[in-house]
């Protein structure tokens, strides 16, 4: 199979669908592969290492598109609308449910579309969701302490605290990766740490990895309302598989944070589960409303691309390799694959985002 590897485009995504080593794994099966020159410097990764790994290097993403297969990392932005064409396999994150722009180009090119975020096991597991999940959570708290600094706008807490002044509490709304790693950075940090989620199998989970480090509370609006007034560092880190995130804070409840606290929202990629928020870029990350900082960075792995990208392909290759081995004939052959198919021939095959979408034509 023709593949191709794009750079990306999107505000500061310095990430690449595939590393050196995993185009030599594709080259030595058989597989040709483009790069765009330039697509992995960010990761730090040369054009020289991509030519000695078996690829060629493409000067435009037109040339890229031609390909039978794409892989990239984030989803395509207006300008690479245009180079979408029914013959096109396209594998990357997609994130559909918040974004009918986006679904609605991808329905109108007649590409098959497959989306690392919903490949999904028996079990729920989302395997090539979870490697960025945990990268964002981690992140979550490290950018969260950052302007909570005076200098970038914050209240100026220290989230460990000190001896004789009480640590910063960092309330963190759902339980999976993404909240399991940034209460891990935060209790690593000193601060006051506690996790809302609404499966209390979960719950027992995090007891067993965080004992009494972490106040683990059942997430009612109640206990929400009780809590976030109180919150130096509000993290959003709730999913469900290929849905848009629930809205569990409210703008009147935000109105009641305390000045210049700070807000991470890792679900602004699904809409976000804090009504005031909105998404924002690398360059602009932060914004202030209700007097609260608010950070909506949805692709905020783009930040360390050298750990991320490699994270990244080493649980995306071997569904690239099924790909290129079989084309869509790999999604009959893995249940886990087919779960990733969002948009076929115009329709959404996707249940979640159907529902998202109910006027979009569907499969």
């Amino acid at each position: 199979m023709r593949i191709g590897v794009p750079r990306e485009v999107k505000d500061q995504e310095f990430r690449v669908g595939l590393t050196p080593s995993a185009v030599q794994a594709l080259v030595h099966r058989g597989h040709q592969v483009l790069i765009e020159a330039g697509a992995g410097t960010g990761a730090g990764f040369t054009d020289a290492d991509y030519e000695r790994a078996g690829a060629k290097l493409a000067n435009s993403p037109e040339t890229i598109y031609e390909q039978q297969m794409v892989v990239k990392v984030k989803e395509p932005l207006p300008s690479e609308y245009k180079l979408l064409h029914p013959d096109l396999l396209l594998f990357t994150y997609l994130h559909l449910a918040a974004d009918e722009v986006l679904t609605t180009a991808l329905l109108k090119s007649g590409a098959t579309c497959v989306a690392y975020e919903t490949v999904q096991a028996n079990n729920g597991q989302l395997p090539l969701l979870v490697p960025m999940s945990v990268i964002a959570g981690r992140l979550s708290v490290q950018f969260g302490a950052h302007y909570l600094t005076r200098q970038q706008g914050g209240r100026g807490v220290l989230l460990g605290g000190v001896p004789g002044v009480r640590p910063g509490r960092v309330v963190v709304l759902g339980g999976g990766i993404v909240g399991t790693e940034a209460a891990r950075m935060a209790v690593g940090l000193g601060a006051r740490v506690q996790i809302f989620d609404v499966n209390l199998n979960r719950l027992s989970e995090l007891e067993t990895i965080f004992g009494s480090r972490v106040e683990l509370l059942y997430s009612t609006p109640a206990n929400i309302e009780a809590v976030v007034p109180e919150a130096d560092l509000l993290i959003g880190a709730v999913l469900l598989p290929g849905r848009r995130a629930p809205v569990l804070v409210s703008r009147e409840l935000v109105s009641q944070m305390q000045a210049r606290t700070v807000i991470v929202d890792v679900a602004v990629d699904q809409g976000g589960c804090i009504e005031t928020m909105r998404t924002t870029s690398h360059t602009q990350p932060v914004y202030e409303e209700a007097g609260v900082l608010h950070y909506g960075v949805p692709n905020m792995p783009g930040a360390v691309p050298w750990t991320a990208t490699q994270a990244l392909v080493n649980a995306t290759l071997p569904y690239v390799i099924a790909l290129a081995d079989f084309g869509e004939e790999a999604l009959d052959k893995d249940p886990m694959l087919a779960r990733g198919l969002n948009i076929k021939a115009g329709k959404i095959t996707y249940p979640a985002i159907a529902d998202a979408f109910p006027h979009l034509p569907r499969a």
